[in-house]
């Protein structure tokens, strides 16, 4: 336990480093190659948050002055993601989150039922969330177990599922997303984007930043859209000019450092990834293999600032007048960009397709968040998390309204037969896309041979 919670506690900007020198040296890079590569990732793990550090400091006193002004009075607080992951992290099922995860890889790689080696090691909070919350729900730490390793199950198969979106739109080859946030809402944005193909007129609306940016000229640049969309939230806070204006570049800063800073962390990447590559193509032709990264590569791009952008007002006032809802959004208001970053890909970028679908996935996610608040205020006690002041019931959207959230919850109710019947579809979901890659493999070879 205490390794365990000395692992977690050096925090990414640590682990990655030591995590890709690792595995360089494991697909027989050049230990000089690895270790440059490792400290570069680092260097480029700690501008992402140092900008991100920025993107949350300057809308979390906004996004309060906003739920202040609209008198928004809800009964369970939205704590944010760095209280959950530390209080999945301090339950008992917590403590050997890290070791089902590497586990779990490593047996699906094994049997080739994923590609995605997830180095992400530090993220595994999200399936030790959901464990801790099942363990609670049915006072059983057998079923918070299993729980995990289907959790750790999904995720990969989702990250396979999701790498192609992550390669072609974000340009990062051989990486994938297994990040417990963001790969669900996947599972929304397929069908809902069939949705929008099949609506006359909606279908046709095109509002990626490369249209915003040719209709608009320099109003549709990124950093300029960041100007505007942060000086109206100020606006809505209530701020006065001072205050609005800055914010307003605040957040075109963000805008314009994120995808600078983001490739920082890729040039380190790239080394290691054609690497792993090669090693692979020589020792099993017929396999690829992803690098499992955080998300947080993504999250810069400019169609997801901008729909986060427009999503926070939104999200307000959908929580305020959702019945049943008793969630108010207020921590994570700010990490909107994580559960959107990969819906972003399915829509090509399209910004009015991804703010409606956000709307509607974290609409749902707040009756999520308000059925689970028992179980994670329980959790929150068992770890001796500080409650805020007047707080007596807590929740969050990451993980709490997440749709795996729900699943687990819900599969947990049928005992073990749920839950392992949930880890059979998706180990089947992967088995299929094995068979296909296969076949697609062959047919491709029998082309070159004829």
């Amino acid at each position: 336990m205490d390794i365990l919670e000395y692992i977690v506690g050096l925090g990414p900007s640590v682990m990655l480093p030591i995590i890709i020198f690792l595995f360089g040296l494991l697909v027989k890079a050049k230990p000089s190659t690895a270790f440059r590569s490792g400290l570069i990732v680092g260097i480029g793990f700690v501008g992402i948050n140092l900008v991100i550090g920025l993107l949350v400091n300057s809308l979390g006193p906004a996004a309060k002055d906003m739920v202040s002004r609209l008198g928004v009075e809800l009964s369970i607080i939205d704590v944010g993601w760095p209280a959950t992951s530390a209080i999945s992290f301090g339950s008992t099922v917590g403590a050997l989150a890290i070791p089902i995860g590497l586990g779990v890889n490593v047996a699906m790689l094994f049997f080739g039922l994923t590609k995605t080696l997830n180095v992400d090691l530090w993220n595994l909070w999200h399936i030790a969330f959901t464990g801790a919350l099942v363990s609670i729900l049915t006072g059983s730490i057998t079923m918070g177990i299993v729980t995990a390793l289907v959790h750790t199950i999904i995720i990969l198969v989702l990250a396979d599922l999701t790498a192609k979106h992550v390669q072609e739109y974000y340009g990062y080859p051989n990486v994938s997303f297994p990040h417990g946030t963001s790969t669900p809402y996947y599972l929304i944005a397929l069908p809902m984007n069939k949705v929008f193909d099949s609506i006359p007129g909606i279908k046709n609306i095109k509002a990626d930043p490369d249209t915003i940016q040719k209709r608009l000229g320099v109003f549709g640049e990124p950093m300029v859209l960041g100007l505007i969309l942060g000086a109206f939230i100020g606006v809505l806070a209530g701020w006065n000019v001072q205050e609005t204006l800055t914010l307003g570049v605040q957040m075109a800063t963000v805008m314009l450092l994120l995808p600078r800073v983001t490739s920082i962390l890729m040039e380190g990447l790239m080394p290691i990834s054609e690497a792993a590559g090669d090693l692979v193509k020589k020792r099993l032709p017929e396999r690829d293999l992803y690098i499992g990264m955080d998300s947080a590569l993504a999250v810069g791009h400019p169609a997801v600032i901008a729909s986060t952008l427009l999503l926070i007002p939104i999200v307000l006032g959908i929580a305020a007048f959702l019945p049943g809802n008793k969630v108010l959004p207020f921590a994570d208001l700010v990490t909107i960009p994580f559960i959107i970053c990969l819906m972003v890909p399915v829509f090509r970028g399209n910004v009015f397709r991804t703010v409606v679908t956000g709307a509607v996935a974290i609409g749902i996610g707040l009756w999520i968040a308000t059925y689970i608040s028992p179980f994670f205020t329980s959790a929150a006690k068992n770890a001796g998390f500080q409650f805020p002041e007047g707080a007596s019931q807590i929740s969050s959207l990451v993980d709490g309204a997440v749709p795996t959230t729900a699943i687990m919850i819900f599969a947990s109710k049928l005992g073990y037969v749920g839950l392992v019947g949930i880890g059979i579809i998706f180990l089947a979901i992967a088995s299929y896309q094995k068979k296909k890659a296969a076949r697609a493999e062959k047919e491709s070879s029998e082309e070159f041979t004829a």
